[in-house]
């Protein structure tokens, strides 16, 4: 039996159907280690972003994105400031592995914002 998509009106109007339908997921921050083992890091950016899909998420990690275009060495700040920035669009920060000093910035923010926080292992693991 086909879904009727008209409004209360009788119009077409599949678009609350479909807003409804879909299953909400929240974005969330990946927060993870990105210099020093950059290659490493970077793969493990990855899984952990991989790992939010699976767990009903959109995952914003910006070490994936922002090293395409910015110079880590020259250009770190202006990085850590938009960082900031997408972090204040997300739901939740998810922290893995060891914390940085530039992870605590970003737990820090999300701390002074009500975020809720969680933390992982490496191992995905969540951590109480």
């Amino acid at each position: 039996m086909p879904m009727d998509y008209k409004n209360a009106e009788g119009y077409s109007d599949p678009t609350p159907y479909l807003a409804l339908k879909s299953r909400f997921r929240p974005l969330v921050y990946i927060c993870s280690a990105y210099s020093g083992d950059v290659g490493g890091n970077t793969e493990k950016a990855r899984r952990y972003s991989r790992f939010a899909v699976d767990e009903g998420a959109i995952p914003i990690a910006p070490h994936l994105l922002f090293p395409q275009f910015l110079d880590e060495q020259r250009e770190r700040e202006l990085a850590m400031q938009m960082d900031l920035v997408l972090l204040k669009h997300c739901l939740e920060i998810w922290v893995f592995g060891r914390v940085t000093d530039g992870m605590s910035r970003e737990i820090g923010l999300a701390e002074r914002r009500n975020m809720k926080i969680r933390y992982f292992n490496e191992d995905l693991e969540e951590l109480e």
